[in-house]
């Protein structure tokens, strides 16, 4: 690959994620803040995801002993930001999060480095509901599309793909729908259906017995029973991908857990001495203003808006040299 056409990409990736901020931040008035590469170990700050990958843990010289972790997202983090900063009820904040997940298994989609918008925003007791879960969805949805219509006019060769509106479906739903496919397929076929969906209460216990996909405890609200009496103030963004032909998740967000449905999800989940955590005594105490949050892969959008194949060709990531040597066989330029 020429050293003109790297350049071109890099340029069109800065464009997209410049262009993408700062239309999210002026929708969900976000003030952008910085935020931490690591954390301590015992905090309970970091997130375990989907409750089984392990974060890179290290010894900090000179800190008596303490054990560090590299963040895997800022979600619990981000809710003590927004204490700490003294923000108010309707606006947030947005930082540039940056982690490693060494358990991900690597490939177009994945990679072991991270790149996400983190936001979050504070809001109030009355505003823990679908309805405002949906608004904010929208907001963000609307956001990817006027990102989309400025790439495609400034580069040539592309043109809008997503549809004017982004359909929500319940996990249950979903299961219904389509009952003899995994979630993963179920995914592929609701986003090829309807072009872009959002997929409510990712993390709660289907009528087949396992959850959509995995969810940690104690960020996401994926068990207290919404206004239309399913389960789940949290989900997915899902658009369909033509150049994979898949199903491609853009956002995983949601309402943050209360301190009742944090105290079900930890018993649910199997976990209850988290309690003890510091995070989780402010949470339960009362101290932690609600909120609402999420995470939005960078290097995801750049992907879908540039029509890559690879997520490596729009990222520095960590890929081995056998690996890479094969990309290039297929056409597929690693940065």
């Amino acid at each position: 690959m020429k050293a003109t056409e790297i350049l071109k990409t890099e340029e069109a990736i800065h464009f997209v994620k410049e262009t993408f901020s700062r239309e999210l931040a002026a929708s969900l008035h976000l003030v952008p803040v910085s935020s931490p590469l690591i954390v301590a170990h015992d905090s309970g700050i970091n997130d375990d995801l989907n409750g089984v990958e392990m974060p890179v843990r290290f010894r900090v010289a000179g800190f008596n002993g303490q054990d560090a972790t590299v963040v895997q997202s800022l979600a619990k983090w981000k809710r003590l930001r927004l204490l700490e900063l003294g923000i108010e009820q309707g606006k947030g904040i947005l930082t540039d999060m940056r982690a490693l997940r060494p358990d991900e298994s690597i490939g177009p989609l994945h990679s072991v480095y991270v790149d996400q918008w983190d936001w979050e925003n504070h809001i109030s007791v009355k505003d823990r509901t679908l309805q405002y879960l949906r608004e904010t969805v929208e907001h963000i949805y609307k956001v990817l599309r006027l990102t989309e219509e400025d790439v495609c006019m400034r580069y040539d060769g592309l043109s809008p793909i997503l549809p004017e509106r982004i359909h929500f479906i319940h996990t249950d739903e979903l299961l219904e729908r389509y009952p003899s496919s995994s979630p993963r397929e179920r995914e592929t076929r609701a986003a090829r259906e309807f072009g872009a969906i959002f997929i409510i209460g990712v993390g709660h216990k289907l009528p087949n017995g396992e959850p959509h996909d995995g969810r940690a405890p104690d960020y996401d609200d994926w068990s207290s029973v919404n206004e239309v009496g399913k389960k789940g103030l949290n989900g997915d963004i899902i658009v369909w991908n033509p150049v994979l032909e898949t199903g491609f998740e853009i956002s995983s967000m949601g309402i943050r857990v209360s301190p009742e449905s944090l105290l079900r999800q930890l018993e649910i989940r199997g976990c209850p001495e988290r309690q003890k955590l510091p995070f989780h005594r402010m949470l339960l105490s009362g101290m932690l203003p609600q909120s609402i949050g999420g995470g939005i892969g960078q290097s995801r959008v750049c992907m879908f808006m540039l029509r890559k194949r690879h997520i490596g060709e729009v990222q520095v990531g960590y890929w081995p040299s056998e690996y890479i040597s094969q990309a290039e066989g297929e056409g597929i330029y690693i940065l």
